[in-house]
């Protein structure tokens, strides 16, 4: 079976997926907000919270990123005007002054608005160790 080429498509959402990668690791809120479409929601073991507690969290410095990195190329599914992109992400995130180091299987969906993606929602599990 012969490996599929990957479209042009695929490889901007992979770059996008790197680019949010740092705007998390900038602390930047406006920032990251530019990624997020207005509804965006991100689902974790606590259930769903949407993008103004997110960026509330950030702004006020109560949660605070200093690494971000993917560990695996994200796979990435496009069905027209809707993209699935997930990977293996591990990160250290600083929550109301306590240390979080997390291992992370991530699942952003995005839309293309205008000519543009945006993510809609991002779904986190943790990894199994190694």
């Amino acid at each position: 079976m012969s490996e599929i080429p990957e479209s042009v498509e695929a490889r901007q959402l992979v770059d996008l997926a790197e680019d949010w990668a740092a705007a998390i690791v900038s602390n930047d809120p406006a920032r990251i907000a530019s990624f997020m479409a207005e509804e965006w929601v991100i689902v974790s073991e606590s259930g769903i919270d949407p993008k103004e507690k997110f960026l509330t969290l950030v702004e006020s410095g109560a949660l605070t990123h200093s690494a971000m990195d993917l560990r695996t190329r994200p796979r990435v599914r496009v069905y027209g005007d809707t993209a699935l992109v997930t990977g293996r992400v591990t990160n250290t995130a600083h929550f109301q002054g306590e240390r979080h180091d997390a291992d992370e299987w991530t699942t952003d969906v995005y839309v293309k608005r205008q000519g543009r993606w945006l993510c809609v929602l991002s779904h986190i599990t943790s990894a199994a160790p190694d």
